[in-house]
């Protein structure tokens, strides 16, 4: 349970694939602590559970790939919170697990459709209401695979890597305008994403990691808390690593 009885008092957050995993547990504590939080996911069954365990004060069932979409959406929450200090960006896939010259074409196209261009329609239609009231805190949730790459995820790891470079150029287009806007890179950690991977995989990941274990939501979920918050208040435009000693850079 967080110490930070009142930390996110006053602040409205939007958590995108709030309705599970990293997301479901970031926004679960940021209300827990005093925000008021708005989840933004694709699954509209989970959504509703959702918001019942998080005591969420909106919803959205919206696919973040799909810009108008999320243009509404934004305008929606905003009025319906009535203003965004925080975005939290976690809605992703990993697509396929195969060699670069077996992967669909379509699988690769939607991995980057929703890890990669969500993120950006995301920061595209929040950033201005940030802007607005001059201050913000943007966490894009990225993987280690954007910084080493994975075997056999192409697209995760091209879609991640894209995460990074675009949070180092918004973050530093906005550090004098009081939003601040980073990245997390977590390794591999128990969430129901790894459904979407063989098992042979995940193991591959679990070797990789020096601590020699996954990681748990909770402890990224801490980080991203962090980031979220105006404790947060001289680092941007950078990547915070939760990888067990994986990725030390």
């Amino acid at each position: 349970m967080s110490v930070y009885l009142d930390r996110f008092a006053g602040r409205a957050a939007i958590v995108t694939g709030g309705a599970s995993g990293l997301g479901l547990e970031t926004a679960r504590r940021i209300a827990a602590e005093g925000g008021k939080v708005a989840l933004w996911d694709l699954n509209g069954d989970a959504l509703a559970a959702a918001q019942a365990e998080t005591g969420a004060a909106h919803v959205v069932a919206l696919d973040v790939s799909d810009a108008a979409a999320v243009a509404a959406a934004a305008k929606e929450t905003n009025d319906a919170l009535g203003r965004i200090d925080i975005l939290v960006a976690s809605a992703g896939i990993t697509g396929a697990t195969v060699p670069v010259h077996e992967f669909p074409i379509d699988s690769f196209q939607r991995v980057v459709e929703i890890n990669l261009y969500g993120v950006f329609f995301c920061c595209r239609e929040i950033v201005p209401y940030m802007l607005v009231n001059g201050y913000g805190r943007i966490v894009n949730v990225a993987s280690v695979a954007g910084k080493e790459g994975n075997p056999n995820a192409s697209a995760y790891s091209a879609s991640k890597a894209g995460v990074i470079g675009f949070t180092k150029s918004l973050g530093k287009e906005l550090a004098t305008r009081g939003v601040i806007a980073n990245a997390i890179t977590p390794a591999t950690f128990e969430s129901p994403i790894l459904d979407q991977l063989p098992q042979s995989q995940v193991d591959y990941m679990r070797s990789k990691i020096p601590m020699g274990r996954l990681g748990e939501v909770h402890e990224s979920a801490a980080m991203v808390c962090f980031m979220a918050s105006e404790e947060c208040s001289f680092t941007t435009a950078s990547v915070f690593d939760t990888s067990g000693g994986r990725t030390t850079y």
